[in-house]
């Protein structure tokens, strides 16, 4: 029997663990049939995860699923969950244990964020004795900044990974501006996030917490903006919630849970703008093993486990891609040969720009603008050295 067990963070706050397992329920219903389905936490909050694979195991598990109820891959990710699982594998040799990926970046999120957006509300400050509102002109979008905040951690690959969720949501919306910033340990912080919208010329910030449910930090978070709001009565100031109940983040955490059970892992590029476009095209009978191949790399980290344990180093997997949403995975690509075929120097991204190696910039720095041979290229270059040296021994 299988087993999804959620891996929450856990909070001082009873109210967010109270949210979290709120949300579990809802997995819980979604979930499908004869599937068992635990909650447990890292820290700050019971029962932990020795705790939830027990319960597991006493349900009658036989594949026990792990999924990080947590946004980005980090310490807790990389290193606290891989060694309980080791633990639990001691203890219970005859069950197979299987580590799902955290949220991290997808679609889905963006479309949470979104919604969130759309529900912002305008900040009410407190002033002296009652509750005053800033009363600012109606800003356009154009004057307009969002400033997604973030929990802050110490690795900095769930900080890039923040980052980019932050421009994949921009790029979907009318607003000129989309800002970075951090409650914690890293920057930047909040405080400068509000001011360089500022300086940029922002006439109105809607902030956007990133998190997932309730907590100290959310409650300090809505503190700090109505005091921003106070203090800045000229400027429109509004603020989105956290991601909380969701139905988008019940099927994201659902597909984290399919992959580890059922091997199936959508890269990326599965749901980029360009290949949903060119699926459309082909009546989604297009097979990549076919000799029709895109000039882009598809070479994507996607930091999961496919060895059904805990390994949670990163694997630069190399997949191919089908419509049936399944994919192999052997490190060989059918695109790696497309590649071979194309001219030697050169690769291409997926926005299609041609890139050139260092050895084709000094070409073209050069004004051979055609394609050479490789023969050619070396005698170009060849006669291009001989040609400064002389120049120099003249100068001289």
């Amino acid at each position: 029997m299988n087993a999804i067990l959620l891996v929450g963070h856990g909070s001082r706050d009873p109210e967010g663990n109270r949210e979290l397992m709120e949300f579990a329920n809802s997995v819980a219903e979604k979930a499908p049939k004869n599937t068992i389905v635990e909650t447990c936490f890292l820290e700050l909050a019971k029962p932990g995860i020795a705790q939830g694979v027990t319960a597991c195991v006493e349900k009658g598990a036989t594949r026990v699923v792990l999924v990080p109820i947590i946004l980005f891959a980090a310490g807790h990710a990389k290193i606290d969950i891989p060694n309980a699982i080791d633990r639990a594998k001691a203890r219970y040799p005859q069950v197979e244990f299987i580590y799902g990926r955290p949220i991290g970046v997808h679609e889905k999120v963006i479309q949470i964020m979104q919604t969130r957006l759309q529900e912002a509300q305008p900040v009410s400050a407190s002033s002296g004795g009652g509750t005053a509102v800033a009363t600012a002109p109606v800003a356009t979008d154009e004057e307009t900044a969002i400033l997604v905040l973030g929990r802050g951690s110490s690795d900095p690959d769930a900080n890039s990974d923040f980052f980019k969720m932050t421009r994949m949501l921009w790029e979907k919306l009318p607003y000129k501006w989309a800002e970075s910033s951090f409650i914690g340990v890293t920057q930047p912080s909040f405080p400068d996030g509000l001011q360089r919208c500022l300086l940029l010329g922002a006439k109105k910030i809607i902030v956007m917490p990133y998190f997932l449910f309730t907590g100290v930090l959310i409650k300090r978070i809505d503190e700090m903006t109505a005091e921003f709001a106070a203090a800045h009565p000229d400027v429109q100031v509004e603020i989105g919630g956290y991601f909380g109940l969701h139905p988008q983040l019940v099927e994201v955490v659902l597909e984290r849970a399919n992959e580890g059970l059922y091997g199936r892992v959508a890269a990326n590029c599965d749901n980029c703008q360009f290949r949903l476009e060119a699926a459309k095209h082909h009546h989604h009978h297009h097979d990549h093993d076919h000799d029709h191949h895109h000039d882009h790399d598809h070479h994507h980290d996607h930091d999961h486990h496919h060895d059904h344990g805990h390994d949670h180093h990163h694997h630069d997997h190399v997949h191919t891609h089908h419509h049936e949403e399944t994919h192999t995975h052997e490190h060989t690509h059918e695109h790696e040969k497309a590649e071979q075929r194309l001219a030697p120097d050169f690769h291409h991204d997926h926005d299609g720009e041609l890139h050139h190696t260092h050895h084709d910039q000094e070409i073209i720095s050069g004004h051979q603008h055609d394609v050479p041979s490789h023969a050619e290229t070396d005698e170009q270059t060849t006669n291009a050295q001989i040609a400064v040296a002389e120049e120099q021994v003249k100068g001289s």
